[in-house]
Formats: C-alpha cells, sequence, structure tokens
C-alpha cells in the first residue's frame, strides 16, 4: 500500500511544479485562448492616443485593434497587458446582427450610417479602420454564422440584447415578405429626392436592398422607393431600410386595370395627333400607361401609382331610385322633364356602356376614372337630352309614343359617347311618372274609348246575329227545295231503272226459254241415244221392263193399292171412300192421293 506521506509528497510536488509552471508562464507571457474565445488585448502603459480615437494601431496605450485567435501566446506579460476572453459572437440561423463601431473616421452630414469597407465582416479591426471605416452604425450587417469580433472595437446587436439598444426582438429576424403581398420601401439613407418626385427611381445591382452600399454607391436616393420587394426573405438592416406590405393589385376578371404612374421616366405622349384629350406612355413613364394590366395579381406599388379598374363587361346605369351592385350610379336618380304642355313629370331611364379593354386607357386618361364617366359625361347627356325632348311634345303623346322617344334617345346617346371611346348600348325607357290629374284624364278617355268599341262590337254582333238567323232561313228554304228536285230526279231515275228491268226481265225470260227448250231438246236427243243403245243391248222387251220397274221404284209407285174396293153390289165406292178417310186419319202427312182399284163392274 501507499503511505500517506508519499500521497503527501506527491501532491506537494505537483502544486511546486504547477506554480512553478504558472510563474514561468508569467515570465514568458504565455496567453491561452480557447476555440469559443476572442483575446482583446489592453496595453497598459505606452504612447498616448490621438485625440478621439480609441483603438490602437501603433501599441499605443488602451485597446488594441488586434485580437489574440484560438491557441498558445507568449509575449503578453501580466504588468505590460491586460487580456480579456470574450466569447465569440454568434447569430443564429433566421436572424441579422446590427454593428456600432466605436472607432473609425467620422460618418459625412449627408449620411446617416457609416460605409461598408473590407474588414472581414467586422472581424478584422486594423482593416476597418486602415479602410476609411466609418464610427457609428454600420450599412454593413452580420448573416447567420460565428465571428470572431472585436468587442472593444465593434458593438454587436443580435435579437438576445436588442431590448437594450431601444430594439426589438423581431427587428433582427430576417425578413419575409408574404405571398400575395408586396413591400413598399423606404430608405433611410442616400442621396435626398430630386425635387418634384415623390420616390426614389429604382436602382440596380444592390440585390433588392440587401446591399446598401451598393445601393449608395449607384445614386440610391432615400425615402420611399419606386422598386418593391416580392414574396421571400430578405437579409435587411433595419436601420437602413423599412418594409410596410401590401396586398398585390387584383384585377378581377371581366375588367382591366389601368395604372395612373406618378414616377418613372418624363413623360411621352404615345397617343397620336387623333387623341387631342389626353396623354398615353410607355409603362415605366409617369402619366397613364397604354398597356391595361390584364386579369390577375400585379406587384404594383400602390404608394407612387394608382391603378384604376376599368370594367369590359357591359354596364347598367340607372336613373331611378334603385342602383346596381357596381355602384356607379349611386349618385344618379329620377330624371325631371316638363312636357311641351307644361307638366312636369319623372322619367326612369337605363344606359347600357361598353368599354372596350383596348380603349379603356384613353377613358382614363380622358375623364380619370369610370366614376367621372357617368358623374361628368353620362348624366348630363343623358339628363339633358331628356329634357330637350320632353319639352317638343305632350306629356300623353310622350308616352304614347315612349317606344319613339326611346329609339331617338338611343341614336343620340350612342353619337354622343362615340367621342369618348364609349360605346352605347342601349337606352331604356322605364316608368314615366305623369301627374295624376292627368294620367286620370287619359284612364277616363281611354275607358270612354273602351266602351265605345264594346258597343261597336255588341252592335256588330247583333247584325251578325240576325244575318245568321236570315241566312239560315234561307239556307232551310234552299235544302226543302234542292229535296223536291232531288225526289223528281231520283223518281224519274226510279221509274227508268223499273223500265229497263223489266226490259232485263223479260230479255232473261225469252233467253231462259230458249234455254230451257234446248235443254230439253238436248236432254231428249241424250235420252233418246241412251234408249237406243239399251234396246240394242238387251233387247226391246226387256229394256222396256227395266225402265218400268225403275220408274216404279223411283216414283214410290204403289203396286197394291191403300183401300181396295171389290164387289159387284153398290156400297163398293162407299166402302172405297171410307177407306180413303180411315187412311188419311191414320197417316194424316201422306199426302199423295190414293190408288185405287175399280172392280170390273165399275170399270
Amino acid at each position: 500500500m501507499i503511505s500517506t506521506t508519499f500521497i503527501v509528497v506527491a501532491t506537494a510536488s505537483l502544486i511546486a511544479l504547477a506554480l512553478i509552471v504558472l510563474l514561468g508562464a508569467k515570465l514568458v507571457g504565455l496567453v491561452v485562448i480557447k476555440e469559443d474565445e476572442v483575446g482583446i488585448v489592453i496595453r497598459k502603459f505606452g504612447k498616448s492616443l490621438p485625440a478621439g480615437k480609441l483603438i490602437a494601431l501603433n501599441n499605443e496605450a488602451g485597446y488594441q485593434a488586434d485580437t489574440l485567435a484560438p491557441g498558445w501566446h507568449f509575449g503578453y506579460w501580466l504588468p505590460q497587458y491586460r487580456i480579456i476572453k470574450a466569447p465569440v459572437t454568434i447569430v443564429p440561423a433566421g436572424e441579422i446582427a446590427l454593428v456600432v463601431a466605436a472607432d473609425g473616421a467620422p460618418i459625412p452630414p449627408e449620411r446617416i450610417l457609416g460605409k461598408v469597407v473590407d474588414c472581414d465582416n467586422f472581424q478584422n479591426a486594423r482593416k476597418f479602420l486602415a479602410n476609411g471605416g466609418e464610427k457609428g452604425r454600420q450599412l454593413g450587417i452580420l448573416t447567420a454564422g460565428t465571428y470572431r469580433i472585436n468587442l472593444a472595437q465593434f458593438k454587436i446587436i443580435t435579437s438576445n440584447n436588442a431590448p437594450a439598444y431601444g430594439m426589438s426582438s423581431q427587428d433582427l429576424l430576417v425578413y419575409t415578405v408574404e405571398p400575395d403581398q408586396v413591400g413598399i420601401v423606404t430608405t433611410m439613407d442616400g442621396l435626398p429626392i430630386e425635387e418634384g418626385e415623390i420616390a426614389g427611381p429604382p436602382i440596380t445591382g444592390h440585390d433588392n436592398f440587401q446591399n446598401a452600399q451598393a445601393f449608395l454607391d449607384h445614386g440610391g436616393h432615400r425615402g420611399l422607393q419606386e422598386q418593391v420587394l416580392l414574396s421571400g426573405s430578405w437579409n435587411l438592416n433595419p436601420w437602413f431600410v423599412q418594409v410596410e406590405q401590401e396586398p398585390m393589385t387584383k384585377i378581377p376578371i371581366g375588367y382591366v386595370g389601368i395604372v395612373i404612374s406618378y414616377v418613372g421616366k418624363p413623360m411621352e405622349d404615345v397617343s397620336g395627333v387623333a387623341f387631342k384629350h389626353g396623354n398615353l406612355v410607355e409603362p415605366g413613364h409617369k402619366g397613364v400607361w397604354v398597356e391595361p394590366l390584364n386579369p390577375g395579381k400585379h406587384p404594383i406599388n400602390t404608394r407612387v401609382m394608382k391603378v384604376e379598374l376599368v370594367p369590359t363587361t357591359n354596364i347598367v346605369l340607372n336613373w331611378a331610385v334603385r342602383n346596381e351592385s357596381h355602384k356607379y350610379d349611386e349618385n344618379l336618380s329620377p330624371i325631371t322633364v316638363r312636357s311641351g304642355d307644361g307638366f312636369a313629370f319623372n322619367l326612369d331611364v337605363a344606359q347600357i356602356i361598353h368599354i372596350g379593354a383596348q380603349e379603356a386607357s384613353k377613358v382614363i386618361s380622358r375623364v380619370g376614372s369610370v366614376q367621372n364617366l357617368v358623374d361628368h359625361v353620362l348624366q348630363p347627356i343623358v339628363g339633358n337630352y331628356f329634357r330637350n325632348a320632353a319639352q317638343q311634345y305632350t306629356a300623353l303623346d310622350f308616352l304614347g309614343e315612349r317606344g319613339k322617344r326611346q329609339v331617338e334617345a338611343a341614336r343620340y346617346v350612342r353619337e354622343a359617347l362615340k367621342t369618348y371611346d364609349v360605346e352605347a348600348i342601349d337606352t331604356l325607357i322605364g316608368d314615366i311618372d305623369l301627374p295624376e290629374e292627368l294620367l286620370r284624364t287619359q284612364t277616363d278617355r281611354k275607358i270612354a274609348e273602351e266602351e265605345r268599341k264594346t258597343y261597336e262590337a255588341q252592335k256588330e254582333a247583333q247584325e251578325q246575329r240576325q244575318l245568321l238567323v236570315r241566312e239560315t232561313s234561307l239556307a232551310d228554304i234552299q235544302r226543302e227545295m234542292v229535296k223536291a228536285e232531288r225526289g223528281v230526279e231520283i223518281a224519274k231515275l226510279q221509274a227508268d231503272a223499273t223500265i229497263e228491268a223489266a226490259k232485263g226481265d223479260a230479255e232473261a225470260t225469252r233467253l231462259q226459254a230458249d234455254g230451257d227448250a234446248a235443254a230439253i231438246l238436248a236432254k231428249g236427243e241424250a235420252q233418246a241415244r241412251a234408249y237406243r243403245a239399251g234396246a240394242n243391248a238387251l233387247g226391246g222387251a226387256s229394256y222396256v221392263s227395266l225402265q218400268l220397274m225403275q220408274l216404279v221404284g223411283s216414283n214410290s209407285v204403289r203396286i197394291v193399292p191403300d183401300v181396295s174396293v171389290s164387289g159387284s153390289g153398290g156400297n163398293g165406292l162407299v166402302d172405297a171412300l171410307l177407306g180413303v178417310m180411315l187412311h188419311e186419319q191414320v197417316n194424316p202427312h201422306d199426302l199423295p192421293a190414293p190408288a185405287t182399284t175399280a172392280t170390273p163392274a165399275e170399270k
């Protein structure tokens, strides 16, 4: 085991060695700077700094321009130097840091921020001072990263310490312009805006105001700027530029936007000699731009430009108590006119107009806005026309011929609006509010007229009814006459038909008789031939016997009589008669006459 004495001796030896090393380090002036530190050197004695200087460049007493990087540094003896180990400066992602220089040349009176010089992002104070860096607030900023800054020369403002310098931590964030927004920029430094201008002209090469020194070097002006920032994130120095976000200018479907610019190049009219009522310019010049903005979203600087929306669909304007949703006619009211016979009454009028997309710039250049077109052009044109036209007619005539008055008004307004590059589609007359007493007279007259027409119609109906009765009677008489005439003709025709029928029957009878005779003759000849053939075949006596038997069979000839009367007495005839009567009673349907056989005495 190691004894306690040995441990104590070893510890004492280590302490002594550490003291010797520390004493040696002090003797050789050793300074050790860590990786996350920066060594700020203060020289305790030496020649004095010039008046107004804070940072020594030539080993004067005070804060030295050069700092100590991480590592071992010798020669900084304790009696001569004091070393301050400051942490490195870290700017988080999404933020920026502002810089205030404690020493440097004075800022010229025409500027408020120190110019940007080559100094390795303020990490080399010597180069800053040697290159003419100016004391005070700086144009240059620090973006996200880690920096070894001489904090004796530069004060770094971050989001962590911003309130100590009277700023908000939000001011040190990377500036973001939201989608569908446009950033309106105002710069705090630069040349004064020229007389007669309201905004600084666009400057190139400054990377959307992120390179403030380039902006100034190219002649940028302080104040409101024509150029805008579009959506995105930008490293902007809040001491140099202020941004306000406004919605992009939206042109709806069915409209065009006419830009009226108050800034830009000098006005150069491109409207041509035929257009004498205003000026049109190309985009980028002062005045009314000849090219309209089509439907969509446009990044327009509304502080230096105005966009006048012009409908390209038909616009309906009402001189009435009702208004359309576009509100262009909200200042219009029914037109009061006076007729030639001294009656005052109100007219409701509707006017339909159309402004073409290519003519919209001319309209705006001439009158300034669609509302001005309605108030200062259409209202006097339409109103005065109807006031003048009404005086040429009586009130009732004006009402009765409203269609003609409407056609005349449409023709007049159409010609009048052509000079303003506006198309008049139609002019329509609505309600005509005539005085009540005049309307009552008109109503009574109309009622009387309608009653007269009714009486005439009834009279005509009665006459027509009488004529119908008379014509009906005549038609009945004529029908009877026609019926009688037709009866006579029918009788004649029937008689003729009877005669012809009789002639036909006679002829038919004659022809039938001729036919029967011929048939009988033919039949007799056939029978004769048959008899001759039979006789030849059987012999005369035999054939006769055969024919005789056929006749008896076919004619049902009784060979034996139903009643036989015999005897020679006088009662034979009576007996025969009684026999016949008895036979008829027994056989009532046997109609043929009975065959009798006479006695030899009766014969």
